[in-house]
């Protein structure tokens, strides 16, 4: 219908309303339970703990705690996270002093009970950029430097493979590189030994690469200089943070060592790969499978 000459133009419907900030609030009386966060707040030059008093709720996790805090105390509090579902790895930092994803611990869980305080604090193992985000770019850094998945030449997926040997790697394959293990080890926490140690990641990572039925790259040289192997004493700190329940120390990291032992201190394998040199696969790469599984004939 067209309005007429002395009609008011129609006017636009109005804009919703837009929330001028995240708020996350709870109604009066809906909890009674408050919890103290103590929350490290600086950078790399220094900084020290801030007291928050935080409402709790029924499930709540830490994350959820440093979001209200964010919304309802300190803007500025700086936090990486991403999909708050114990996926992407972002939200990793040491609550009461363990290193753990802050999406998956449950506030209550690590709740002091004599004075209902839980620390949080950035991981110890990386530089601090701010408040609880650390730099972790030295871990890119390493993954670089790892020779990627090297099949032999001429052959290319799909691959056929036996289920045990997919199962082999399945486990590695799991790791969402939280870098959880990285920060509870000594070698790298306390020792600082970052130049000479690849770190629990990576071993994870060659590992899943080393045990691989169709990978011919031989990495062991690379194990026994560069990624330090020898530094690690298997206390298992590592399996124990790790989220997705990987067990490093067992199925990584104790492999490659007897991988290694038995290269270099095999007499029988030593004498094999005189007499018979590992031929060629590819691009240079030694093919891992000429070498016999079993003491050499004699």
């Amino acid at each position: 219908m067209t309005a007429g000459p002395g009609a008011a133009p129609p006017q636009a419907p109005p804009a919703p309303e837009q929330p001028q900030s995240l708020r996350i609030a709870y109604d009066e009386g809906v909890t009674d339970r408050v919890a103290t966060l103590r929350v490290w707040r600086g950078d790399a030059g220094g900084g020290d703990f801030c007291d928050f008093e935080v409402p709790i709720q029924e499930g709540m996790v830490v994350l959820d705690a440093i979001h209200w805090i964010q919304a309802n105390r300190a803007p500025d509090l700086a936090c990486r996270w991403n999909c708050k579902a114990g996926k992407c790895g972002s939200c990793s930092a040491e609550v009461n002093g363990r290193p753990a994803l802050l999406c998956k611990t449950r506030v209550e869980a690590v709740t002091r009970p004599h004075d209902r305080v839980v620390v949080v604090e950035p991981m110890q193992a990386f530089p601090i950029v701010r408040d609880l985000v650390t730099d972790v770019s030295w871990n890119y850094e390493v993954n670089r430097r790892i020779q990627p998945f090297t099949p032999a030449a001429g052959e290319t997926a799909p691959f056929v493979m036996t289920e045990a040997d997919i199962t082999r790697v399945e486990e590695q394959r799991r790791c969402i590189e939280c870098f959880l293990c990285q920060d509870v080890c000594h070698v790298l926490r306390e020792h600082r030994a970052a130049p000479r140690f690849f770190g629990p990641r990576f071993m994870v990572r060659l590992a899943s690469l080393e045990m691989h039925p169709k990978d011919v790259a031989d990495r062991l040289p690379q194990l026994r200089a560069e990624a330090g192997l020898g530094l690690c004493n298997i206390t298992k700190c590592c399996t124990e943070v790790c989220p997705e329940h990987i067990r490093i120390t067992d199925n990584a990291i104790i492999p490659l060592k007897e991988r290694l032992a038995d290269r270099d201190f095999d007499p029988l394998r030593a004498l094999w790969r005189r007499l018979r040199p590992l031929p060629m696969a590819g691009g240079g790469a030694p093919h891992r499978g000429a070498e016999p599984e079993g003491p050499a004939p004699r």
